[in-house]
């Protein structure tokens, strides 16, 4: 009687814990949210900056004209006179999930201006959308740390400034994608699922689509990946993990008008396919180890090993010998300095614009304005904080 009387009290606690946990949760979306919407208090409903506004017109002919002309547009007042492809040019996440959202909205008969309205609080609600992920990850720490992540990232300011109303730009739709294809690649390599490995690709392909930072993701979890083989930690589930996110995100990226066959061309793609052979290796290992002997495995390693190093000597040994011979020796050297050079300054390029970009991205905000921006959301912080 005393078993079932606790059993029952803490499957009630359980449930209230849940239901608090949720109504939190819900607190700390609209606190967000409502953060978000202070510019259109201070400075009406408009849309501010150069690339936002820029992604508000192609939005605009998204809608008007569909997405075969979309893809095909030429724009003579872009980058006039030269004009752009914006099909080409693009990164096309954030036009068309305002476009799917429009097209949504429209079919269920609720009129709704694509400029005035859809366009200036559609980054503000991605950032409602993006919390609900935050929580998810409770299998690793918890619900409270869920819950404090979730509280956290709804207030950064850095966050803010991309997904404030009137900022209708591509970071707002990335990091929602950023967060979620984190998420499911930690779900997959929980669960083993072959089925989100497939939504983490997925996933994947729509950062792609969204952000040109997709390169963090494919550089990431590369590291995660060659980390746990270092240590000792591969099992069937990282495997799983990590083989679909390669070979079928590396598809769907290309798929991509802007990227095409720099998924597979260019040096911040490299990592991935080094680790990924590199699994394959450690897979075929651990196949080979179940399958003999102790002493026949450490038999067949030695062969290996041997004879790997031999070929390499081998083949070390008729390049030292093509290039020595080489009456034009002089240049063979300059072509091979002249590769590696060309090899690392695009890719110190690569990063050097790409830190750029987020450094001029990144304007620092006044204490004042940062006072005067969430002065009136400090109750709600601890409130949501006390609970």
């Amino acid at each position: 009687m005393a078993d079932s009387e606790s059993a029952n009290g803490s499957s009630l606690r359980q449930a209230f814990g849940n239901v608090l946990a949720v109504f939190i949760l819900i607190l700390i979306g609209v606190l967000a949210f409502s953060i978000r919407l202070f510019s259109v208090i201070k400075y009406e409903s408009v849309i501010h900056e150069f690339d936002p506004y820029f992604n508000y017109r192609v939005t605009q002919f998204l809608t008007k004209n569909g997405i075969y002309d979309f893809w095909n547009w030429f724009d003579d007042r872009t980058w006039y006179p030269l004009g752009r492809v914006i099909g080409g040019t693009v990164y096309p996440g954030l036009t068309l999930t305002a476009g799917t959202m429009w097209w949504i909205l429209q079919s269920l008969n609720i009129p709704l201006s694509c400029g005035d309205r859809l366009c200036v609080h559609c980054t503000s609600i991605f950032c409602f959308c993006f919390m609900g992920n935050i929580p998810s990850h409770k299998g690793s720490e918890g619900t409270s740390a869920g819950l404090t992540a979730a509280l956290l990232l709804g207030m950064v300011p850095s966050y803010i400034s991309r997904s404030v109303a009137g900022s209708y730009d591509n970071e707002a739709v990335a990091i929602f994608a950023l967060i979620f294809t984190f998420y499911l690649y930690i779900k997959t390599l929980n669960t083993g699922s072959l089925f989100y490995a497939t939504l983490n690709a997925i996933a994947y392909f729509y950062m792609v689509c969204s952000w040109g930072g997709y390169t963090f993701i494919i550089n990431l979890i590369p590291m995660h990946v060659l980390l746990c083989i270092v240590t000792g930690r591969y099992s069937h589930r990282l495997y799983i993990t990590y083989a679909p996110l390669v070979v079928l995100g590396t598809l769907l990226a290309a798929l991509v008008p802007v990227v095409g066959f720099n998924a597979v061309l260019t040096s911040e793609h490299f990592a991935s396919f080094l680790v990924f052979i590199i699994l394959h290796v450690v897979a075929l290992v651990y196949h080979i180890k179940g399958i003999l002997s102790p002493q026949m495995f450490k038999v067949a390693v030695t062969l290996v090993v041997s004879g790997g190093l031999a070929v390499c000597c081998a083949v070390a040994a008729v390049l030292i010998a093509l290039v020595a011979s080489s009456p034009q020796r002089d240049g063979v050297d300059e072509v091979l300095v002249y590769l590696i050079q060309l090899m690392l300054a695009n890719t110190f390029q690569s990063l050097r614009v790409l830190v750029n970009i987020n450094h001029l991205h990144g304007h620092l905000t006044s204490w004042t304005s940062m006072y005067c921006i969430f002065g009136s959301c400090w109750n709600y912080c601890l409130f949501c904080t006390a609970v």
